[in-house]
Formats: structure tokens, sequence, C-alpha cells
């Protein structure tokens, strides 16, 4: 396979970090682009929908895109030896935003992390990792938390 465009779905954990790392690795070793991924997960419905978007909410979400470019520059920033980075934070929940904007972006792999949850957290939780794996048109590198940084 040759990989032209790499996406790097990542969040604010450790697992992300081996996730960027190892997808920063791809991209040097077939010469690809770079997507770093940041999903900012829609807040919770609220209970009287006539309330609509308040300005509390509308400054929550401006907020939350502003710290998804930080991180995203954080992550380039640490693992990105002047690779050619895309920087895409999305509005949506995680397996549906992955999914959409590695087709958007035609991606040729998607690398993403896991948290390694087990037993109940496993199954009240799931795994958007194994999610996306199982719903993905291109291939998915699923890098265990166990990965050293």
């Amino acid at each position: 396979m040759n990989y032209k465009r790499i996406l790097i779905a990542v969040d604010n954990s450790v697992s992300a970090e081996k996730a960027a790392k190892a997808g920063y690795e791809m991209a040097a070793l077939y010469g690809a682009e770079v997507a770093l991924l940041n999903i900012v997960e829609p807040a919770p419905p609220i209970a009287n929908p006539d309330f609509g978007f308040t300005p509390a909410i509308v400054d929550l979400y401006d907020n939350s895109l502003e710290n998804s470019h930080v991180l995203l520059k954080e992550i380039e920033a640490k693992f990105g030896n002047d690779r050619k980075t895309t920087y895409l934070s999305v509005l949506d929940t995680a397996t549906n935003g992955i999914l959409q904007q590695s087709e958007e972006w035609s991606a040729d792999l998607i690398v993403i992390g896991t948290h390694g949850r087990t037993g109940i957290n496993h199954f009240l939780m799931g795994s958007v990792a194994e999610h996306v794996a199982r719903k993905s048109a291109c291939p998915v590198l699923i890098v265990p938390n166990k990965a050293e940084v």
C-alpha cells in the first residue's frame, strides 16, 4: 500500500499522543500529507428546547474549538517534523466525525489510539477505534495505549 493522505484522530490523552507519533512516523515513511483531527463533542441536549443556543452555549463551543486548535498545534509541534499538516476541528460525535472527515479529506489511512478500556467500561462506553475500524472505507491503524511514545 502507498499512503499519501494520513488522517490522525486525536484528543487530549496519552493514547492520542501515541497515535500521533505513529501516524507521523508512517507519514515520513510514505512521504504522506497529514491531517490532524480533533472532534469537539456536542453539548448534551438542554431540558427546554425553547432556550435554543444561549450565549453561554455559543461561548462554550467557541472555547472548545479554540482549545481544539491549540491541541492540534501542540501535537504538530511535538511530532510533525515540518510535515505538511492540515488541522480539522469538527463538532460531531467521535465515530461519525472521524468517518466523515476521512471521506471528505480523502484519507488513505486513519490512525487512532485506543484508551484500552476493558470490562464494564468498554461495554458502557464502547470503543471509538473499533467502530471506526468496522465502518471505515480505508484502512485503520489502531495504536494500543501500551505502545511507547
